[in-house]
Parts: C-alpha cells; sequence; structure tokens
C-alpha cells in the first residue's frame, strides 16, 4: 500500500464567537501538499495574506505550517486575534501533534502543514480563540491522519446535515 501523500482534516471546537473551525491539509513537502504550501506563500489576495505560523518570533513550528485566514480582519481587535492567540493556537496544535506521535518526528522537516483558520470578527476572548484553536488544529491533524470522518458517519448524517450556523430540518 502506496504512502498517503495528502492528509486533509477538519474540526471545530469551542461554542459561540470564540470558537475555533479549522481546516488543514499536511503531507511532504516533495508532493502535493508542498506545492499547495508554496503556491498559497506566493499568491495573497486582499485580506487573506498566509503566513508561516510561529511559536515565538523566529521559531516556526515544525513542520512549517502556513496560516491562511477564511476571514479578513473586520478591524483592528479582530487583527489581533488572528496574528496573536489563533496564531499562537494553532502553531501549539501543530506542536502536540508532534509531540503525541499524531505526525511523526521524522516528518517534521519532510512535512508541510496548512491551516485554514476562522476567526469570528466577534470573537472576544483571546484565551478561549488561543485554547480552541490549539485543540483545533491537533484534532484536525489527528483527523486527516486517521482519514476521519468515516463514510459510515457521514451517510448517516446526509439526512439531518447541521452546523453551528443552520440545522437542516427532519
Amino acid at each position: 500500500m502506496a504512502a498517503i501523500e495528502l492528509r486533509i482534516g477538519e474540526s471545530f471546537v469551542g461554542e459561540g464567537v470564540n470558537a475555533a473551525h479549522i481546516n488543514t491539509v499536511a503531507g511532504p513537502r516533495t508532493g502535493p501538499a508542498g506545492a499547495a504550501w508554496a503556491s498559497a506563500l506566493a499568491s495573497p489576495s486582499p485580506g487573506h495574506v498566509p503566513f508561516v505560523a510561529v511559536l515565538a518570533p523566529s521559531l516556526p513550528v515544525k513542520p512549517m505550517t502556513l496560516f491562511v485566514t477564511k476571514a479578513a480582519p473586520a478591524n483592528d481587535e479582530h487583527g489581533v486575534l488572528i496574528w496573536g492567540p489563533a496564531q499562537a493556537g494553532v502553531a501549539a496544535g501543530v506542536a502536540d501533534a508532534v509531540a503525541e506521535g499524531i505526525i511523526p518526528e521524522a516528518a517534521a522537516d519532510l512535512d508541510v502543514v496548512i491551516a485554514a483558520v476562522w476567526v469570528n470578527p466577534e470573537a472576544n476572548d483571546a484565551d478561549a480563540v488561543y485554547r480552541n484553536n490549539r485543540a483545533a488544529t491537533t484534532n484536525a491533524l489527528r483527523n486527516g491522519v486517521a482519514g476521519e470522518p468515516g463514510l459510515e458517519a457521514v451517510l448517516a448524517a446526509r439526512h439531518r446535515p447541521a452546523n453551528p450556523f443552520y440545522t437542516a430540518p427532519n
């Protein structure tokens, strides 16, 4: 069986305006994840400027992680929540994934991660934004490695799709 070169994950953690919704793409730098990573970094658009997630200034997390915001900064406070606690949460969540063995240590210098990150413009609690993004990032990476959700869960939910903004009627 061939190694999986592209691991796609999703996770939603928290409630209300401080919830985190993360989508991840991970895989070897030499495969489609690496090509997408480089292309996204080189192709910013107004309000959506991908950047390398860091644990501290000049200390990028490994695997190198590209933070891509799903919502353009609505105001200065929203921008601070994106660049501050959301970025810190994503970086810590990726490091947690390595520490927990979700991403093997041997892959830390060989893989890349893209994290598409939702920070609600109404978010108001930096610590909750951090905690939720950290947990959602680790969970999304875990789900990508495990191939979750399974098809059985997808088919079971098809008659009543639901998300934090809408639930389909019976």
